[in-house]
Order: structure tokens, then sequence, then C-alpha cells
């Protein structure tokens, strides 16, 4: 019964974020403020506590939508946040949530962004994040 209830979730958390994956902005903010305010701060405008240390100053997380044409880049956060797409900031790469949150690239689906679902919770809050044009 456990392995049907795992492959069930697995399922689920494998599909594309825009269709399948419910995301809920909450568990999202509160994941953002135990894992990314530190150097993004806590209203995501890249001044958090370590900013003034990091070689590379962190990004606006309010601005995403903004400097992407006026539409937020799902799959780049997505894929940064996880470590598909990496950035160097400080020496090293950003720190990478998907061996935290359980990413499997095996998990992938072809023309998809697969992810999981505390990786959807954290982009639907930087989604809410966004600054109005």
């Amino acid at each position: 019964m456990q392995s049907v209830l795992f492959l069930g979730a697995f399922l689920t958390v494998a599909l594309h974020l825009g269709t399948a994956l419910a995301q809920d902005a909450d568990r999202g903010e509160a994941l953002y403020v135990e894992r990314c305010a530190t150097c993004h701060g806590l209203d995501g405008r890249g001044d958090g506590p370590m900013a003034g240390v990091l070689m590379i100053k962190p990004v606006n997380l309010t601005e995403l939508s903004a400097a992407n044409g006026g539409s937020f880049p799902l799959e780049r956060v997505v894929k940064r946040i996880d470590g598909r797409d990496p950035l160097v900031s400080h020496g090293s790469p950003m720190p990478v949530y998907g061996d935290y949150f359980g990413f499997d690239a095996n998990a992938v689906l072809s023309g998809e962004v697969p992810t999981v679902q505390p990786v959807a919770d954290l982009v639907a809050y930087l989604q809410a994040l966004q600054r109005a044009e």
C-alpha cells in the first residue's frame, strides 16, 4: 500500500507546474524564509544579511518577471533552485536544493518542467513577490 501511495505522490509531483501540481505560496514563504532570505532578504530584494559578503549581489527576486519581458521565467527559476541551471555567486554555486527537496533528474518528462512540491511552493511564493508593472 505504501508503494502505491508513494507512486501516486511521485507522479503528481513530477507533472508540469502549470497544470497538475498545486502550489502553496504560504508553504513557499516558509521555505523562502528558512532557505533564501539570508542572501535575498526577507522582502526578496537581494539585500539579505549575507549579501554584502558575496562577490555577486543576489538578484532582486521581485523583478524576475520585469526582467523577462513581463513573464515569470518559470523554467529558469525552477532550474536555478534545483541546480540544473547553476549560478556562481561567491566562488561556488548558489545553494542548490534539488537534493534537499528530493529532486530526481531521472524523473524529467519530455517538454515539461519537472519539480517536487517544495520547489513548486517556493516558486508560487516568488511569483507572488513580483512587483506590479
